[in-house]
């Protein structure tokens, strides 16, 4: 019997150790004892990077034209990047996909947009495959292939690759950093987010900032902050680990944010209006060598009026009135003195780096994902919100606020005619790809260790997708044929070490490009560019009819000349060719509806549609794009409450911010709900009873009549305590959403901006217990959910 046991015994410890690989077996005997036998480490342990490796830190600015910024010739001052170009490369032709979502998928990637899937933000996603917006196994990140040979990978800021559904907390991360190849994250996850009170999150989970802005927060002070904490962890731990650092501030993007003293700096500076911003900029490019002698200027409204999009329109400054060049004057001034702000806040990164010895062998990458915004509208907006909820802007309203521009009671976004002016001397902006408004970007290139020139400029033509063939050549990597057992797409781009020692006007070695995005297109080959003549979003459709123009880029930089008529040929062929470029990487079919129908595509989702949804204390905040959907009609919250204090106070249900939300609280012992419509208006109903220690149903109900002159839903509310009704009025409540991203769905507190002036943030709750709020947009009746939540109550 004790034979059999240890045969088994000797059976099993063989088959595990056979099963698991190493297998304690010499000369055809078994080791039992560990003493008796030597681990093979090898196959544990992790690759190295190649001695000497740099160190590679990638700075994506959002929403920046060619002519913004001071290396390029621009009005804002950027002292950090004037630095960083007087020692080493600024490129002038280098290009991105007109939109943030798709451009940062190619520098993710090395891969065009549409083979990322990312046709558009994605928050656009239409189903398929280039427009899916989620990232596929077939093309791996840059981060990923770094962090496997050797690399520590951090990701700071702006993450606009996650798809809308996957943002709460209990969805799937797979399209999350973390799970991208990056060991940490800090920043926030959609499009947008307020830099006075941010929608952050780190690593794999949400949190709250760690002061407010009465004590100087900022996020792009925040950023810096905690990039130098990483890249001093790493060094203090792996001193000979080289670090890859994707940083992505929040600026340029709306809204614009900075802090007093910097917008004051820029005070009357854009006073003499944006057509004549462009005639002073343009001189100023062409000296710095950043154009060619001779580049013509382009005219504002390019488009033919049976394309133009009435939303990009450029109002002529000289027929603006006082008011209206003040203020658009003003949102300049605040767009300006944010992204000076956050250079600054970047410089403390590049003097830490020569501080602590790292700056010499450090590549560092300082650009921008796309065109200036034109998302502002002709006249602009205080409140972007207002954009997104087709619900206009009011000068008399604006200038009210325009002392208070760029601080935390406003949410602005200057008007086109200051896109166009910092895409000088393009046509167009953002979100148009096929004109190079939109995509011809800022890109400067320091590496005092691996590029011997200073304070040169290069024209090479280059594109996004050409990043990772850069970085990984000079790292010494090739991108696998095959990562984690499925066949990888090949890179869509070249690499650009060879413009390092080139001179500025060796050609380039790109050969070919194609553009797609929201409906617009044009292919560009060995200088050739040919463009079709359509404008994002219109939903128009009709592509076949589309006019075609062609221009001769390596003459004309501002293609201001169309010789479609004169070389028909070139055209046809160049049209031939965007068909191939589209079919190969999944550009088709196309897609120019409005925002409106593609933001209400309906979408797959984790979680069914239900007209109610039960929320939770002490929880993270629900995002928008998950959470309970009120636009557009009549809903109920009922919320069970057991005040132990007296003196209880602090919110209860919070959704949105002061931009526009709604909020049920107790202040000075009453229940309150308020619905800020757009930052408007704070609508109150307040109950005529004290709100004394006890349990409680408390409540309020919505009832949608009709809509109002602008699509805003306009009903009757009504507040209750229990089953009584102890207020009433009649509200306006907005259709479109509260915010793109951050200030979600909170009971007990209420994150980030809070939504009515009546308490600050984060006005948590105290005094008493909240056992849930319930949001109902149903046919039951009020009192129906509200016995039904005091039958919970019961049971507790």
């Amino acid at each position: 019997m004790i034979k059999k046991i240890v045969l088994s015994f000797l059976v099993m410890v063989l088959f595990c150790f056979c099963s698991y690989g190493q297998q304690p077996v010499f000369n055809g005997v078994v080791k039992l004892d560990v003493r008796d036998s030597k681990a093979d480490w090898t196959p544990y342990i992790r690759k190295k990077a190649p001695e000497g490796a740099p160190n590679i830190l990638f700075i994506l600015y959002d929403d920046t034209g060619l002519a913004a910024w001071s290396p390029y010739g621009g009005r804002i001052n950027m002292p950090t990047m004037d630095k960083l170009a007087a020692d080493g490369l600024t490129y002038t032709q280098w290009h991105t996909v007109a939109l943030c979502s798709p451009t940062r998928s190619c520098i993710n990637t090395g891969r065009n947009h549409n083979l990322n899937g990312m046709g558009a933000i994605t928050e656009g996603a239409n189903g398929f495959p280039g427009y899916s917006c989620q990232l596929p196994p077939q093309a791996a990140t840059m981060a990923q292939i770094l962090n496997e040979n050797g690399w520590s990978t951090f990701w700071l800021g702006k993450d606009h690759n996650v798809p809308e559904t996957d943002l709460s907390a209990g969805a799937n991360k797979s399209q999350w950093p973390l799970q991208q190849g990056y060991d940490r994250f800090y920043g926030f996850i959609g499009g947008e987010t307020n830099q006075w009170y941010p929608d952050l999150t780190e690593d794999n989970h949400a949190i709250e900032q760690p002061y407010g802005p009465e004590k100087g927060y900022h996020l792009s002070k925040d950023l810096a902050d905690q990039a130098i904490k990483m890249i001093s962890d790493q060094k203090s731990a792996n001193p000979s680990k080289p670090w890859f650092m994707w940083y992505c501030p929040g600026a340029n993007h709306a809204p614009h944010q900075a802090p007093k003293d910097y917008i004051a700096k820029y005070k009357g500076k854009f006073d003499d209006g944006y057509d004549a911003y462009r005639k002073w900029v343009l001189p100023r490019m062409i000296a710095k060598g950043i154009l060619p002698k001779g580049t013509k200027l382009t005219e504002f409204n390019p488009m033919p009026t049976d394309q133009a999009a009435p939303g990009d329109f450029v109002r002529e400054w000289d027929k603006l009135s006082p008011d209206e060049k003040k203020l658009f004057s003003r949102l300049c001034e605040v767009y300006a003195a944010f992204s000076e702000y956050t250079d600054v806040q970047i410089g403390r990164i590049i003097d830490h780096l020569k501080a602590t010895g790292q700056y010499d062998n450090t590549i560092i990458l300082y650009a921008s994902d796309n065109g200036a915004s034109g998302e502002g509208s002709p006249s602009g907006s205080v409140n972007e919100n207002k954009f997104f909820n087709g619900y206009p802007d009011e000068l008399t309203e604006n200038m009210k606020l325009i002392d208070e521009l760029g601080g935390p009671n406003t949410y602005e976004h200057y008007p086109t005619g200051w896109a166009a002016a910092l895409s000088t001397p393009f046509k167009m902006f953002k979100r148009y790809s096929n004109y190079a408004g939109g995509t011809e970007c800022p890109l400067v290139i320091t590496w005092p260790k691996g590029i011997k020139a200073r304070g040169e400029v290069r024209n090479q033509y280059h594109h996004a997708v050409d990043i990772v063939p850069t970085i990984l050549e000079i790292c010494r990597l090739e991108m696998p044929k095959v990562y984690k057992g499925v066949e990888q797409y090949p890179l869509s781009g070249v690499s650009m070490k060879y413009s390092f020692d080139a001179k500025a006007d060796a050609p380039t070695l790109k050969q070919v490009q194609y553009y797609t995005m929201l409906g617009t297109r044009a292919i560009w080959q060995d200088g050739w560019k040919a463009v079709a003549v359509h404008a994002p979003l219109t939903g128009k459709g009709h592509f076949d009819q589309d006019k075609w123009e062609l221009y001769n880029t390596d003459a004309d930089r501002s293609e201001s000349v169309d010789l479609a008529k004169k070389n028909p040929e070139k055209l046809e062929a160049l049209k031939k060719l965007y068909m191939e470029e589209a079919i190969k990487n999944q550009a088709l079919p196309l897609d120019d509806r409005s925002a409106t129908d593609i933001l209400n595509i309906e979408r797959p989702k984790e979680e069914s549609e239900s007209d109610s949804y039960t929320y939770y204390p002490h929880t993270s905040s629900v995002p928008e794009a998950v959470a309970v959907n009120v636009r557009g009609k009549s809903y109920k919250i009922v919320a069970n409450v057991d005040i132990a204090d007296a003196n209880a106070s602090g919110v209860i249900f919070a959704h949105g911010s002061r931009f526009g939300g709604h909020s049920l609280f107790i202040k000075d012992h009453k229940l309150y709900y308020v619905y800020n419509f757009l930052g408007i208006t704070e609508q109150q109903l307040v109950s005529k009873e004290t709100i004394k220690p006890g349990k409680y149903t408390f409540g309020m109900e919505f009832v949608r009549e009709k809509a109002g002159e602008h699509n805003e839903s306009v009903g009757s509310a009504k507040l209750y305590v229990n089953e009584k009704e102890t207020a009433s009025g009649t509200m306006k409540a907005q259709v479109g959403k509260f915010t793109l991203v951050g200030d979600g769905l909170c009971v007990g507190y209420d994150s980030g901006d809070p939504v009515s002036k009546l308490y600050s943030s984060p006005g948590e709750f105290k005094g008493g217990t909240i056992s849930f709020v319930t949001v109902n947009t149903g046919n039951e009746q009020y009192l129906d959910l509200e016995r039904e939540a005091a039958r919970a109550f019961s049971k507790e």
